[in-house]
């Protein structure tokens, strides 16, 4: 099987080359520069495809995404109609997801922002209430494979979680309050912390503006793991100087890297982080993968 790896800003074989040699040595992936007859290639592997990636192979089977999320292939124009496109979902990577975000919800609940002011000003202040995890609900946007872990995660410190997603799961998560369509606003009223992980889709798409945010109880926290251009990043901003919010952690953003001039990187109420929330091993990446080709293969 030949398969083509090709991605704007990450070097495929570069990172992952040598698992599937050492895994699938019977595909024989190159780079697009490498391909001498594109009617042979049979699956692409990529992240985020350049605008033209899949014109010039018209017998794809598949294309396999090299992380979690699919966006940037589901929306690249010369996608073909129908072509099956998989994600990598493995333990780890969901409990990199999990303990990223309970790190998050502790430093805003705790409030721990304080507590770094105070050491760089020579400062002991001691804060003696509010420390009980049922005080602060926290309430999850986007209940897939990265919600979940993150919400047995919160459930086993005895934080009060909830979660959305446009329906109630088949098999609920014991402990966790479900919502769905119609009732997001009812959802958002509870959340004292918000962590979003939803994927980046036409309805996602600057779902969390203004209006979304003034919604939040007020002083609510915000912790942004989703995809860039899901949040207002001006209205954020404008949320947190009011004092409506309390502060984000905020790890993907609508340009990235984040200009050196935006105004997030200098606010006192937020933590930046450069999209590393969660990132998968390659070897379990490429583990994954090779499992998927074998599932094609056979059907």
């Amino acid at each position: 099987m030949i398969g083509v790896a090709t991605c704007q800003y990450v070097d495929i074989l570069g990172r992952y080359g040598a698992y599937f040699t050492e895994m699938n040595p019977q595909l024989d992936l190159r780079t697009p520069d490498q391909i001498t007859d594109p009617d042979q290639v049979e699956v692409m592997i990529t992240f985020q495809p350049e605008d033209t990636a899949f014109a010039r192979y018209p017998n794809l089977r598949a294309v396999f995404s090299v992380g979690a999320g699919t966006d940037a292939i589901e929306r690249c124009p010369s996608l073909p109609s129908g072509l099956p496109v998989f994600r990598v979902q493995v333990p780890d990577q969901a409990a990199q997801m999990a303990g990223f975000a309970v790190f998050h919800a502790l430093w805003h609940h705790r409030r721990m922002a304080d507590y770094v002011r105070d050491q760089r000003d020579h400062q002991w202040k001691r804060r003696l209430t509010g420390f009980s995890p049922k005080q602060r609900r926290v309430g999850i946007l986007g209940y897939g494979y990265m919600g979940r872990g993150i919400a047995r995660a919160l459930l086993a410190l005895d934080y009060p979680v909830s979660a959305y997603a446009r329906s109630v799961p088949e098999t609920p998560e014991p402990g966790v309050t479900h919502y769905s369509t119609g009732s997001l606003d009812q959802f958002l009223a509870q959340s004292d912390i918000l962590i979003n992980v939803l994927p980046l889709t036409p309805d996602t798409k600057g779902l969390i503006d203004g209006a979304f945010l003034s919604k939040l109880p007020q002083g609510a926290a915000l912790i942004h793991l989703g995809r860039g251009g899901q949040v207002n990043e001006d209205a954020l901003i404008a949320a947190l100087d009011s004092g409506h919010m309390s502060g984000a952690s905020l790890d993907v953003f609508e340009t990235e890297p984040l200009p050196k001039d935006h105004p997030l990187w200098s606010h006192p109420n937020v933590m930046i982080t450069p999209h590393i929330a969660s990132v998968p091993e390659p070897a379990d990446v490429v583990r994954c993968i090779c499992q998927q080709i074998q599932g094609l293969q056979a059907s």
